[in-house]
């Protein structure tokens, strides 16, 4: 009678096949993350590197700090941006959040000498 409990115990050990089974739900994850997740942020970080790289002066961009201004000179790894009239920052090329359409920014000289005044709730 013991004969009988370990020819089954052999039988279920020798089934073969549980070796992938167990690995296509790791292998669906991947591609589930692959695709979701790191092929649209690589899409995003390509796009990025070329806006950077086709870059002139006299375009209109936001910095990651949210600055608006015009580049006036460009180095290797540093730009010149103008964000108010005699006001200019040298900002890394990475620190560059997008590119605005031309006219965005306006530099009014005359206006950014005037203060205005709060008027005072009744």
């Amino acid at each position: 009678m013991t004969d009988f409990f370990i020819s089954n115990a052999w039988a279920q050990a020798g089934e073969g096949g549980g070796g992938l089974i167990g690995i296509l739900p790791m292998i669906l994850i991947f591609v589930v993350f692959y695709f979701l997740l790191i092929r649209p942020q690589q899409k995003r970080a390509k796009q990025h590197r070329e806006m950077i790289s086709s870059l002139e002066v006299g375009d209109e961009i936001v910095t990651n700090g949210g600055a608006l201004g015009v580049v006036r000179n460009i180095d290797d790894d540093f730009l010149t941006v103008q964000v108010a009239s005699q006001v200019e920052l040298k900002i890394q090329r990475n620190a560059i959040a997008q590119m605005m359409p031309m006219g965005t920014v306006n530099f009014d000289a005359s206006a950014s000498g005037k203060k205005k005044k709060l008027s005072k709730p009744d």
